[in-house]
């Protein structure tokens, strides 16, 4: 297989919607457990470091420092919700659990599943934002009104995730080795991406890197911005930067999950 044909153009049929729907009847068969962690994490976080740590912390760009990292908090909820459900749970299922085996053996084909486990990741990720924006605006640290807009926004930040997910999914030979990604890539991204603390005072090289590389670090910004109510042109470049990214990893992730399910 040449480096061309990992970057064909996938064909894409309504049948992966059947992929989505089973993935989607196993969540709610656990929903109540499935709801509690994006429920409960933005509460320990916002008491903890919000209300906790930022007692020691000056405003940030005008706002405290719970209201700072609030909106941050949903976009790392995006990203491992995603990023986790098409490493782990879609080499469970590959795997241990023959579910894409089982699949194939229907009229689907190997590009269904593999759409379907993408969008279904990228659901997974929408729904945390669902559950987590309602929370956050309770405690008053983000206007609901524009911050509804970050729900159909998650749905492409966690898209981009879950495709890149799924490229670790198809290199990687055991499940353990899924340990590195999630240390390596999505930790670092975690503390440099403007999470915690603004990305202007780290050494001008991390912060360049910061926005050429770190996918979080645009999802942060653009998640912060609307939940400001602060939406300017400036954000299309972050906007063109997550589309982009999304394109160029899906068809990525297609086509190296097709070559290591066909052989």
């Amino acid at each position: 297989m040449s480096y061309l044909q990992y970057f064909q153009i996938p064909e894409l049929d309504r049948r992966l919607l059947k992929v989505w729907l089973r993935n989607k009847d196993v969540f709610m068969k656990n929903i109540k457990l499935n709801f509690l962690p994006p429920f409960l994490e933005p509460i320990l976080y916002l008491v903890a470091m919000g209300f906790g740590l930022g007692t020691f912390v000056d405003d940030i760009g005008g706002v405290s420092y719970a209201q700072f990292i609030a909106p941050a908090l949903i976009a790392v909820s995006v990203m491992y919700a995603s990023f986790f459900e098409c490493t782990y749970s879609s080499y469970v299922r590959m795997y241990y659990q023959k579910t894409f085996d089982a699949i194939i053996a229907t009229p689907l084909i190997i590009e269904d599943v593999i759409a379907g486990e993408l969008f279904w990741g990228a659901t997974r990720s929408t729904i945390n934002a669902l559950v987590m924006v309602p929370v956050i605006a309770a405690f008053g640290l983000i206007d609901l009104k524009y911050a509804l807009l970050i729900i159909p926004f998650a749905f492409l930040a966690g898209l981009l995730f879950a495709c890149i997910g799924m490229c670790f999914t198809a290199l990687t030979p055991n499940i353990m080795v899924l340990e590195y990604p999630a240390l390596l890539f999505i930790t670092p991204m975690f503390l440099f991406s403007g999470t915690f603390f603004p990305l202007e005072v780290l050494p001008e090289p991390i912060q360049y890197f910061a926005f050429a590389f770190l996918p979080l670090t645009h999802i942060v910004r653009v998640i912060r911005s609307i939940a400001y109510g602060s939406l300017e042109l400036s954000l299309l470049s972050s906007l063109l930067w997550i589309f982009m990214a999304s394109l160029l990893f899906f068809v990525l992730s297609m086509n190296l999950m097709k070559k290591k399910l066909i052989v």
